[in-house]
């Protein structure tokens, strides 16, 4: 083990979780993070963090099973060290009007989205407040706090996941450990990238700096919330929507 503070992100081989494992890579971190399915994307964030510096544990873990999450966290502490921070990136989409969500679009949604950050926050912050000392980063979304037309699951989801960190951050602050949410809005990543030319355009209208964000900015706003710059920060719900939200 190396004196290195150890971070867990899950949800870490795309998107946004992909940019917070590399970015807390070069901040200084040795990294743990879980996947769904793509070992190939999961190597080559695993070479990118290592290649910052970082020991890297990279494994397929589906979160909404609560007992592959526990192993997986348990096998970051023994092989990297005890969890000086722990990001919730794992999240999917079954985008459809609500009258026509069957079930399984409802509950895999949820089982990901809430459970997921459930599971990992369970497992993670127990050490925390055991050594008193610790930062937590949820992800939710702009449609978390407002609602989204076609969203209603991932909605419900992402606004469990505000409640969630809030109540969590009340419990746990006593303790010496931070929990916050982060809400991104449109974001270029491959949840983003089956939008048309004509959708994105009439989108970006809709937003102050009239363009999506990217991943690398909404992984700079996480490594501030994992550090002690953000030591006074915490049960907060911040954007980084570019302005869509005003």
């Amino acid at each position: 083990m190396s004196a290195r503070p150890v971070a867990l992100v899950t949800g870490g081989s795309r998107g946004i979780g992909r940019a917070v494992v590399t970015r807390l890579a070069r901040d200084g971190h040795d990294v743990a993070f879980c996947y769904r399915a793509d070992d190939d994307a999961a190597a080559v964030v695993a070479a990118e963090a290592a290649a910052a510096g970082a020991a890297v544990l990279a494994r397929r873990v589906d979160v909404a099973d609560a007992d592959q999450v526990t192993r997986f966290v348990r096998a970051a502490e023994d092989e990297l060290g005890p969890l000086a921070a722990a990001v919730t990136s794992a999240g999917i989409v079954r985008d459809r009007p609500m009258v026509l969500l069957d079930e399984g679009d409802w509950q895999s949604v949820l089982r990901t989205n809430l459970d997921g950050t459930f599971h990992a926050c369970r497992s993670a912050v127990f050490g925390m407040v055991k050594r008193k000392a610790g930062a937590v980063v949820v992800l939710s979304s702009v449609s978390g706090v407002h609602g989204n037309a076609g969203q209603s699951n991932y909605s419900a989801s992402k606004a469990g996941v505000i409640g969630f960190a809030k109540s969590l951050a009340k419990e746990v602050g006593r303790y010496g450990v931070r929990v916050n949410a982060v809400a991104p809005g449109f974001i270029e990543t491959d949840m983003t990238a089956p939008l048309g030319a004509e959708v994105v355009s009439g989108l970006g209208e809709r937003i102050a700096l009239r363009r999506f964000g990217t991943a690398a900015e909404v992984a700079d706003l996480v490594s501030f919330l994992v550090s002690d710059r953000a030591s006074y920060i915490t049960a907060q719900v911040l954007g980084v929507d570019g302005g869509l939200v005003v």
